[in-house]
C-alpha cells in the first residue's frame, strides 16, 4: 500500500482542473489530469418559459444542480443579469449541493436551501412536502437525471426543466497521455464524478484498442465515483467502486480516499 504521493487520475471538465488540482495536492496527491467532459452552450424551447416564470413571479421554486447551469442560465437569458438575480431572490432558489451553493451566493443569490443528499433523489425529498401544485422550474445539463423530473412529478409540483448547457467527450494529447500513463501503471487512484466520465473514459480506451487492459488495471487500484449512478456505470463496465462518499463533493471524495487507503 502506498504511503507518500499516490497518483490520482482527475477528469473532470477543463473549468474545474485548476481548482480540483490544487485541492488533491493539498491532500498530499500526485495529479494527472485531463478532462473527459467537454461543457457546451445549448438552448432548448423550454428555456424562454423558465426566464419568463422567473422573471414575472410565476416561480416558486428555482433549482440549480450545477454551478455550469447558473451561468450558462444568466450569460444567455438575454436579460440584464442583475435584473435577473434579483427576480431569483424573489422566489426560492434551491442548489443541489455546497458547490451550487456557493457559486450562487458568491453572486447574490440568495438559496433558501439545499438537501441533505446532494443527488436527485435527496432534492425529491428534500422538496417534495412543500410543492404540491407550486411551479418548479429547473436549469441543468442535457444528461441529468430523469429522477429529478419524475419524483418532483409525483410530488404534484409542476415541473418545467431547460436544459442549458450538454457533455461531449474531449480529445487530445492530454487525454492520451493520461490513457499512457494508466498503462504505464504509473495511477493508483481514479476519481470518477459522474456517468458521462465514465463513458468517455471507456471509449477512449476502446478507441485504443487498450479496453481490456484499462479494466485490468482499474480493478488492481483505488476506484472511486461520486453518486449511485457513477457507481452504477461503472458496475457495467465490470468495475468495482472501492470509495463512494457520502457527501456528493469532489472534496469529499479526496478526503475519503486518502482517509481508508493512504
Amino acid at each position: 500500500m502506498e504511503t507518500e504521493n499516490p497518483t490520482i487520475a482527475i477528469m473532470r471538465p477543463e473549468e474545474y482542473l485548476p481548482a480540483s488540482k490544487d485541492l488533491a495536492e493539498s491532500f498530499g496527491f500526485s495529479v494527472i489530469e485531463a478532462p473527459m467532459i467537454k461543457l457546451e452552450a445549448i438552448r432548448d424551447e423550454i428555456f424562454d418559459t423558465v426566464i419568463d416564470h422567473i422573471l414575472s413571479g410565476k416561480s416558486d421554486y428555482a433549482i440549480f444542480t450545477s454551478a455550469n447551469g447558473i451561468e450558462h442560465t444568466l450569460n444567455k437569458s438575454g436579460v440584464d443579469r442583475e435584473k435577473l438575480i434579483e427576480a431569483l431572490n424573489k422566489t426560492n432558489v434551491v442548489a443541489i449541493g455546497p458547490t451550487t451553493k456557493k457559486r450562487l451566493t458568491d453572486i447574490g443569490i440568495e438559496v433558501m436551501g439545499m438537501p441533505g443528499v446532494y443527488s436527485s433523489e435527496g432534492l425529491v425529498e428534500y422538496l417534495c412536502p412543500h410543492i404540491k401544485g407550486k411551479t418548479v422550474d429547473i436549469a441543468r445539463s442535457a444528461y441529468g437525471s430523469g429522477l429529478l423530473i419524475s419524483g418532483l412529478k409525483k410530488c404534484e409540483a409542476m415541473v418545467y426543466e431547460t436544459q442549458v448547457y450538454t457533455l461531449v467527450r474531449p480529445e487530445g494529447e492530454k487525454q492520451k497521455n493520461l490513457m499512457e500513463k494508466i498503462l504505464e501503471g504509473k495511477i493508483s487512484v481514479f476519481a470518477f464524478t459522474s456517468s458521462m466520465m465514465v463513458r468517455n473514459f471507456f471509449e477512449l480506451a476502446k478507441s485504443m484498442d487498450k479496453l481490456g487492459t484499462v479494466k485490468e488495471i482499474l480493478n488492481n487500484s483505488v476506484v472511486s465515483a461520486i453518486g449511485g449512478p457513477t457507481a452504477a456505470t461503472l458496475g457495467e463496465y465490470g468495475i468495482k467502486t472501492d470509495i463512494q462518499p457520502g457527501k456528493y463533493t469532489f472534496e469529499e471524495m479526496l478526503s475519503t480516499i486518502k482517509k481508508e487507503y493512504f
